[in-house]
């Protein structure tokens, strides 16, 4: 009996140890109510920064039903040497800023204005230099500019009470530095 107890010990510990050597640090979440509402990571010299702001600029996952909040998100060099960025094909895909529900995809605050796409030309992101993507869900301007694109907002409806989620998946390229697939997702609250 002790036996197979200790066998079945031995198991479990290499399982546990197997399946921690292969967990990786690319999911990066927030949770409704969390302290620090911000998704702030570095990956090989990237610092990645991803929130939501309430009406006073402050992030939060918690909002008034009818609140204007905005989607914040950055890219920061922190390599010390300037870097080729030419990928900016996040924001093409229909993940990025998009809210949906555990019923219904409310889709995303913003649209891409045609001939501004610039996934193809070469950009240099500085070292220590930040570039930032910031919409309002309720966008109602007709053009506006980020991380060299172009874009409207779709000035969507306002979310009734209830839970949701925003999220999206993305490998990043800058020069010979990928970070991987990293996923950002924030779970929030309207009440």
């Amino acid at each position: 009996m002790e036996l197979k107890i200790l066998k079945l010990s031995l198991i479990v510990l290499l399982f546990g140890v197997t399946t921690a050597g292969c967990q990786k640090d690319d999911f990066f979440e927030l949770n409704i109510g969390d302290e620090d509402a911000i998704i702030q990571k570095e990956v090989n010299g990237i610092e990645f920064k991803f929130c939501l702001l309430n009406e006073q600029g402050e992030p939060s996952t918690v909002f008034d039903e009818g609140e204007n909040f905005t989607f914040q998100f950055s890219i920061k060099n922190n390599t010390g040497k300037s870097l080729i960025f030419h990928d900016y094909s996040f924001y093409e895909n229909v993940d990025f800023f998009s809210v949906h529900n555990r019923t219904h995809n409310f889709g995303r605050p913003f649209g891409l204005l045609p001939g501004y796409l610039t996934s193809n030309e070469m950009r240099y992101i500085h070292d220590d230099m930040s570039s930032s993507f910031m919409c309002l869900w309720q966008d109602s301007r007709d053009k506006f500019f980020a991380m060299h694109g172009a874009f409207k907002g779709l000035n969507k409806v306002s979310l009734e009470n209830g839970r949701y989620v925003t999220s999206f998946t993305h490998n990043f390229h800058f020069g010979d530095i990928e970070t991987g697939s990293l996923t950002f997702k924030i779970n929030f609250k309207i009440k």
